[in-house]
C-alpha cells in the first residue's frame, strides 16, 4: 500500500476526483442559477416576437380593412360620378332641345331669304353646343367614335326638326 503513496498516477486520479467534488458542490448552484437567466432571457426573447408577431397580424388586419374601405369608397364615388353625368347629359340634352325649340320658332318667324343662313347658324350652333356638353360632362366616358356619334345624331335631329 506504501507504494501506491508514491505512484503519481494516484495522487493525480485523487486530485482530479477532489477537483472534480469542489467543482461540483461549488459550481453547480452559479453553473444552474446561469442556467436559468439564460431560460429566462430565451423566454422573454419569445414572448416579445409573439407579441410583435400579434401585432404586425392586427395591422395587417387593419390596413386590409382601410384598403377594402377604401375600395368600396373608390366604388361609391365612381357610381355617383356616373349618376351625376347622367343627370347632367340628360339636362344637357333638355336644354338643347329648349334651344333647338326656340331657335325653330324664330327661323319661322325670319324672310325666306335668311332661312339657309338661320339653318347654318342654328347647326353650327347646336354641335357646338353638343360637343362642349360632350367633351364638359362626359370627357373620361366616352370614346371618340361614340362622342362623335352622339353629335351626328344632334344634328340629324336638328335636320329632321325643320
Amino acid at each position: 500500500m506504501m507504494e501506491l503513496l508514491h505512484d503519481a498516477g494516484i495522487w493525480v486520479l485523487i486530485s482530479f476526483v477532489l477537483f472534480a467534488v469542489f467543482a461540483y458542490r461549488l459550481g453547480r448552484v452559479p453553473f444552474l442559477a446561469k442556467l436559468d437567466d439564460r431560460i429566462d432571457d430565451i423566454r422573454k426573447e419569445i414572448e416579445a416576437a409573439e407579441s410583435l408577431r400579434v401585432e404586425a397580424q392586427e395591422l395587417l388586419a387593419q390596413y386590409q380593412r382601410k384598403q377594402r374601405d377604401a375600395t368600396e369608397e373608390a366604388a361609391r364615388i365612381v357610381e355617383t360620378a356616373r349618376k351625376h353625368a347622367a343627370s347632367i347629359q340628360e339636362k344637357a340634352e333638355e336644354e338643347l332641345s329648349q334651344s333647338i325649340a326656340r331657335r325653330e320658332q324664330q327661323l319661322s318667324e325670319r324672310l325666306h331669304r335668311m332661312e339657309q343662313s338661320a339653318v347654318a347658324s342654328i347647326r353650327a350652333h347646336a354641335a357646338q353646343l353638343a360637343m362642349q356638353s360632350a367633351h364638359d360632362l362626359l370627357r373620361e366616358r366616352m370614346t371618340k367614335k361614340t362622342a362623335g356619334n352622339l353629335v351626328d345624331q344632334s344634328i340629324q335631329n336638328i335636320a329632321a326638326g325643320k
